[in-house]
């Protein structure tokens, strides 16, 4: 055994085995900078990474969305506790990963079940709360309105509040029109707007009769000025609405009450038993319309999520890439 250049030789003179790293190393390039082996990726987690939470956020969106919150609740939340149950698992997972990692077993990595756990939360918390607003702002009101009936031809002259309490939708008689001499309006915070309907005394429905009792109110929000009469709420200027459809907000409807009270009082006239309606031309094309808002609020918020959650596995991929977890 002979040393040759500083190398130690075998027989005869001649050079040990050496890897890539070794031969770059004697050649004086320092080893912290030269490539390792490349690892084949692994597609199961990055599949799994993708439609995973994607997976997780849909479900839990669909049932605080749709009729199962509105009919059954219970059933509802018990999905959302399932999801939730869904996420603590990855973080459990994660957690003894997390473990082992420092345990120096180098057989498990913690980076994608870590990655699982981050998005699986934020897909589960988007979904509670966009599936809550998009039910409450779209959903509930279209389920309340399509459970209460439908009242035609309704003149305003003659019939009562309390003889149509299940009125979800109304269309009055073609000669009701909206009195706008006698709207008012209650301020707490916004300005609770209403305004009575009316008859109009002859074919040019120029002039309102002066009614016994005025039980058929529009309403609207911060549309008026408060105690002057310039109720410009739905389709109020619209000749052809002579319908509407019924306040199903119920933290609306005491403020509304007050305002009825406000106008009684102001112009001299009666409300027995007011009920409230958003005025307009079409209510049953209205009531539809909260249904195709809500499903279009469920399609966008999925592909929303799908997006950014491929633009989070495709971020995490090319870090781990660079830390060699994959």
């Amino acid at each position: 055994m002979y040393a040759n250049n500083g190398f130690q030789t075998d027989t005869y003179g001649s050079m040990p085995d050496m890897g890539p790293v070794d031969m770059m190393s004697a050649k004086g390039v320092p080893a912290a900078f030269l490539r390792g082996p490349r690892r084949r990726l692994n597609a199961v987690p990055l599949f799994i990474a993708l439609f995973g939470p994607w997976a997780l956020f849909a479900f839990v969106f669909a049932a605080m969305t749709f009729t199962i919150h509105y009919e059954n609740p219970f059933l509802a939340y018990l999905v959302v506790a399932l999801g939730f149950l869904a996420v603590l698992g990855a973080g459990v997972a994660a957690f003894q990963a997390r473990r082992r990692k420092l345990a120096r077993d180098p057989g498990h990595e913690p980076s994608w079940l870590m990655f699982m756990f981050l998005t699986m939360l934020v897909a589960w918390i988007a979904a509670f709360v966009a599936g809550d607003v998009n039910f409450y702002d779209n959903m509930q009101p279209y389920f309340d309105l399509k459970n209460l009936n439908v009242y035609p031809d309704v003149d305003p002259a003659v019939m009562r509040g309390q003889m149509i309490m299940d009125a979800g939708r109304i269309e009055f008689t073609q000669n009701a029109r909206l009195d706008l001499t006698r709207s008012i309006g209650f301020k707490n915070v916004d300005v609770y707007c209403v305004a009575p309907v009316s008859k109009a005394k002859n074919a040019t429905l120029t002039n309102l009769e002066t009614l016994s009792n005025y039980d058929f109110w529009a309403v609207g929000v911060n549309c008026c000025s408060g105690n002057d009469p310039d109720f410009h709420c739905g389709q109020f200027n619209s000749a052809g609405a002579h319908g509407g459809l019924r306040l199903t907000r119920d933290d609306q409807r005491p403020f509304y009450r007050l305002a009825v009270q406000q106008a009684e009082a102001a112009y001299n006239i009666k409300a027995v038993h007011p009920l409230f309606f958003v005025w307009m031309k079409d209510p049953q094309g209205a009531t539809e319309a909260m249904w195709v808002q809500g499903v279009k609020a469920y399609m966008i918020g999925l592909f929303t999520h799908f997006s950014v959650q491929m633009f989070l596995v495709a971020s995490a991929t090319m870090v781990f890439a660079r830390l060699g977890h994959l």
